[in-house]
């Protein structure tokens, strides 16, 4: 298999208020498109990965309101939002239908495309994150909603924002995470119909060790009809992986794997 290494298309998409940041690497099939987590950025979730992902592909990837190479603006952090701005980058970019690779906060907007915008996606791949507030672990939200600049000190978080952001000083940097504190504050999540609901096949990936409870990924999987005898009936099109010794702020780390993974399914027929 040969890698991609010519450079990416790049440009700024004019979406709700933001000049949102994308990059468009490689060509052919349905486009994936890469949704990162809170506090990451293109780079730092999904450099490892890009270049194999978009060796027969194209690949889509964005920068998030307030993240990597996209500026903030006075609005909170929140999926529907941010899912508006995807919705809005894909119009911008003239394409109807793409496969989603979200991890995350990236994973609750492509979770949101599957559901409100079932004609955008063919398939989804939901990474650590939960459908519903009762599968994460409580200890994650107290610990993001307490976050200040001075922890990040020294991490490659920090460098990227203060390399790549509009506006690279710690006083943005510090509302930001003040937002992803806040980040879906109240939500209720989405209904067991909901999720049984979607139409296109699903991927869902957790760490072994994540933030979100492994019986809640369960519960994911066999709410999209998975957890079944596939001997007897079949492997459905829906799946889980769940990446051993893995947590929530690694959790592509295993690049190898995760590339493995994600491909096969990708690659897989539709039913």
């Amino acid at each position: 298999m040969s890698e991609q290494a010519t450079a990416p298309q790049t440009g700024y998409a004019p979406v709700n208020g933001l000049q949102m940041y994308y990059e468009i690497h490689g060509s052919g099939g349905t486009p994936l498109l890469l949704l990162h987590g809170g506090l990451f950025n293109i780079d730092l979730q999904f450099g490892q990965l890009l270049p194999s992902l978009a060796a027969d592909r194209q690949v889509i990837s964005a920068d998030f309101q307030g993240h990597g190479r996209t500026n903030d603006i006075d609005r909170p952090l929140g999926t529907a939002d941010l899912a508006s701005d995807v919705v809005d980058l894909l119009k911008h970019l003239d394409v109807p239908q793409v496969d989603v690779f979200g991890f995350s906060v990236g994973g609750a907007v492509a979770l949101y495309l599957t559901i409100k915008h079932p004609e955008l996606i063919r398939k989804a791949i939901i990474s650590s994150v939960s459908f519903h507030p009762d599968g994460d672990r409580s200890e994650n939200a107290d610990a993001v909603g307490e976050m200040k600049v001075e922890m990040i000190a020294g991490t490659p978080m920090e460098a990227e924002y203060l390399a790549k952001s509009p506006h690279p000083d710690h006083e943005h940097l510090q509302i930001l995470l003040d937002k992803l504190g806040g980040y879906d504050r109240g939500a209720t999540g989405w209904s067991d119909d909901d999720i049984r609901g979607i139409a296109a096949p699903t991927l869902i990936t957790v760490g072994d060790c994540d933030a979100v409870k492994l019986e809640h990924a369960v519960r994911f999987l066999q709410l999209r009809g998975g957890d079944v005898n596939g001997d007897f009936v079949g492997v459905p099109a829906s799946q889980l992986a769940v990446f051993p010794g893995t947590t929530h702020f690694f959790g592509l780390a295993r690049t190898d794997l995760v590339r493995d993974v994600v491909r096969t399914f990708l690659d897989a027929p539709m039913p």
